[in-house]
């Protein structure tokens, strides 16, 4: 029996697609760290083919190596041979999760995982109890709990005590069309002011913009970590939450819910969830898409652009957050100079299930960063900015993070004061 059973199994066509060059492995972090060739993009390539084989086994080794890649999609950018790596990972995983027992103790730090990251009103009973957690010095233990109180949001303590958003903001002048915010999970609680930030832009740029509460958890935590059933639940609900708004776009600002609700039609299959993947937009994206009308402050700030990986890699959207930058007066624009198609470790749950090897990469990211002498560092993810924040606390450097657009936000209050 194969290793893989027959429901949306990794697809011999990607595989077969693979010259085996070797393009992928300068940009590949595991392969970075380890230059073991089995924990490559084209070795994990190759034991998926082993896995599809009427003798494949779906060993400890094998499901090893699978679980160290953070699905960051660097390989993607860099195959000149177009291999869909994306297609190939996010299809393994579910396979290993439905036929591979692991052991009891990953069981039960995975389902806890899953029972609170997704759920919003779970994580704002939580968010209190991190700050108090850390003066106890419990993230010191031994430990994953420890290693997740560690790398959680330093988000302020009243963050997620900020009340909800306007579930209706009219255009500001020519109306543009007519977009729906997705709220999400970990953005809502702990990043409120990215939220806040987004839907004042939109509005201020000529968009209607819709927030619906009820729309929560796109699923990416889980269709990144394999939990199908988990994520295409949470794909039905957002298709249906959203499409009843009567909207032009349904808009993300956090980079690994969009790269997931962009595969919405892969995930489940049909028309409709392809449809509606077509309609997600990036902020940046979509701010990207049209000629800027708010007038802009000057922001005097040395920023420094860090790439999320489901943004740059998995969305190919690299320049747009870039040009929505150099668009504010007096903002000096950065770039990471060595290493910078590097995951910075966090990679969804990543830097919870693979602690070690997340802080190899965020402690080598942070560094960079901070070399750079910038002042302020620009991360559209949370993930990201959660991660980053950590390692570079760790190396003593108290840099601020902000997502782009709040820099843009920022600029267009400059311009109305």
């Amino acid at each position: 029996m194969p290793a893989f059973d027959t429901h949306r199994p990794p697809e011999q066509s990607v595989i077969d697609r693979c010259v085996h060059c070797g393009f992928c492995l300068d940009t590949c972090p595991t392969y970075v760290l380890w230059a073991n060739e089995a924990d490559s993009p084209r070795g994990r390539i190759v034991l998926a083919g082993e896995g599809l084989s009427e003798a494949g086994q779906l060993s400890d080794q094998m499901v090893t190596h699978f679980d160290r890649c953070l699905g960051c999609m660097a390989c993607v950018t860099a195959c000149p041979s177009g291999v869909q790596y994306d297609r190939l990972i996010e299809r393994v995983r579910p396979q290993v999760e439905r036929h591979y027992r692991r052991p009891a103790a990953e069981r039960v730090f995975r389902l806890l995982l899953f029972a609170t990251l997704p759920h919003p009103r779970r994580l704002r009973m939580l968010a209190p109890l991190l700050p108090a957690s850390r003066r106890l010095g419990l993230d010191q233990l031994p430990g994953r709990p420890a290693q997740a109180l560690r790398v959680a949001p330093r988000a302020p303590a009243w963050a997620h005590r900020t009340g909800g958003f306007p579930e209706y903001t009219p255009a500001v002048g020519t109306r543009r069309g007519r977009v729906a915010l997705l709220l999400g999970c970990v953005q809502r609680v702990f990043y409120p002011e990215v939220h806040r930030a987004t839907i004042g832009v939109l509005s201020a740029e000529g968009f209607d913009v819709l927030a619906p509460r009820r729309a929560s958890c796109c699923g990416a935590l889980e269709f990144h970590a394999g939990e199908e059933r988990g994520a295409s639940q949470r794909a039905r609900a957002t298709i249906a939450d959203f499409e009843r708004l009567g909207i032009d776009h349904v808009v993300v600002n956090a980079a690994g819910c969009g790269s997931a609700m962009k595969e919405y039609g892969d995930l489940l299959g049909t028309e409709a969830a392809r449809r509606f993947a077509g309609r997600v937009r990036d902020v940046t994206e979509l701010l990207g898409a049209v000629e800027p009308v708010a007038p802009r402050g000057p922001v005097a700030l040395r920023v420094v652009y860090h790439d999320a990986c489901h943004l740059g890699h998995a969305q190919g959207i690299r320049q747009e957050p870039r040009a929505l930058l150099e668009t504010i007066p007096q903002l000096e624009l950065l770039e990471v100079p060595v290493e910078s198609a590097i995951c910075c470790g966090s990679a969804g749950v990543y830097n919870l299930l693979q602690p070690e090897a997340a802080a190899a990469l965020g402690q080598r990211k942070a560094s960079h960063l901070a070399d750079t002498g910038a002042e302020a560092i620009a991360a559209a993810n949370p993930g990201c900015a959660a991660q980053l924040d950590y390692h570079l606390r760790a190396l003593g450097h108290r840099l601020p993070i902000h997502h782009p657009i709040e820099l843009v936000w920022r600029s267009i209050r400059a311009a109305a004061a």
